[in-house]
């Protein structure tokens, strides 16, 4: 089993995750562990297993993970973003190092066996220098895993965001430089980039699945299960049945309510066609392991021409090769995974209205 409870609760700021996310340590360890008890006591739990949940260092106790680690859970992730003052008052995230360091040093030593960090560059204020400072502290931890994430700009939807501007963002160039410079400490601190944003120490289980070919993605982030079954827990969380995507209600009030009706708390939701299937298979191998043979047509003739003409200017900056059906990252272009696999989503071609719905990819 991959992460569990990581939607249960939205009521805190998560900048780089505008699909979801939440910090279940909201909850008191009683009420945890009695939602957890409900949902695992009629299971049968693989005994290599792997529980997951996200910390919020303001509001994670002993008692919580105290409380987590006698339910089976062996991972904790902790979201960070910055440790910037001024960066974290933009993004309503206020977390000092001290605390931080606090809580994932109390998790080793209940015997949680991995600690990853989230960390989002491109965020309002920050600065190469934020990014170079933040990271250095990070290093100090050394978690087993860390996420870097590309900061995902989207105020039409995040209430959050419209405390502040475009103004108030880095620029393309610079942005591009955080990234840049984030990976370069992490690899020369013994860490190995994976896919596209993120990156773990040598062992790792994580890595070892990228090295094997194994590695999958979901919309949580790179994991090392296939699962095509993810149930979202809480207001805002998505379940994903592989021919589908459902999202829960946004908002916790009208979430009880459709609960307490014996609703299910679904608002939006997406049933993918066959074509939806085959190109979802190709992102996932260009994500996971940087190279896809295109040899299962879609139904539209013109898809695959389309591709190949979007991806030419990929080809003439040397981020990808192009051989027939096959598309090839090479080094450089895995800093652009994202925007390569824009190239195959015929859904984000198709729509011509002009408005915003998706976030700039770097």
């Amino acid at each position: 089993m991959g992460t569990l409870y990581k939607n249960v609760s939205r009521q805190t700021c998560n900048p780089g995750n505008t699909s979801g996310g939440g910090t279940p340590t909201f909850f008191s360890p009683s009420n945890l562990w009695q939602l957890i008890h409900q949902v695992t006591s009629s299971a049968i739990i693989a005994t290599d297993h792997a529980f997951s949940f996200e910390a919020h260092p303001g509001n994670t106790t002993e008692q919580h993970l105290q409380a987590l680690s006698g339910a089976g859970f062996n991972r904790i992730s902790v979201g960070v973003q910055d440790f910037d003052p001024v960066v974290q008052q933009a993004i309503n995230r206020i977390q000092s190092f001290e605390r931080t360091k606090e809580v994932i040093d109390k998790a080793r030593k209940l015997g949680y066996s991995s600690v990853n960090v989230d960390l989002v560059y491109g965020l309002p204020h920050q600065t190469t220098q934020s990014v170079a400072n933040t990271m250095g502290k990070i290093l100090q931890l050394m978690p087993d895993r860390i996420a870097y994430y590309s900061y995902a700009h989207v105020p039409w939807k995040s209430k959050v965001q419209r405390r502040y501007t475009d103004a108030d963002l880095p620029a393309a160039a610079e942005k591009l430089a955080m990234y840049q410079l984030g990976k370069e400490m992490l690899v020369a601190a013994g860490y190995i980039a994976i896919g596209m944003d993120h990156f773990a120490l040598p062992g790792d289980p994580l890595l070892v699945a990228a090295e094997q070919k194994t590695l999958n993605r979901n919309f949580m982030g790179y994991t090392t299960t296939n699962s095509k079954l993810i149930i979202g827990l809480g207001a805002s969380a998505i379940s994903d049945g592989w021919g589908a995507f459902a999202q829960n209600e946004k908002t916790i009030e009208a979430y009880e309510a459709m609960v307490q009706e014996g609703k299910l708390p679904i608002v939006n939701g997406h049933l993918l066609t066959d074509d939806d299937l085959v190109i979802r298979r190709y992102i996932l191998d260009l994500m996971c392991r940087h190279e896809v043979l295109l040899n299962h047509p879609c139904s539209d003739p013109t898809w695959l021409p389309n591709v190949k003409e979007r991806l030419q200017p990929l080809v003439e900056d040397g981020l990808v090769v192009l051989d027939q059906e096959k598309i090839t990252v090479t080094d450089a272009g895995k800093s652009f995974v994202r925007n390569i696999c824009a190239a195959l989503d015929a859904r984000l071609h198709a729509s011509q209205s002009g408005s915003n719905v998706f976030s700039k990819a770097i």
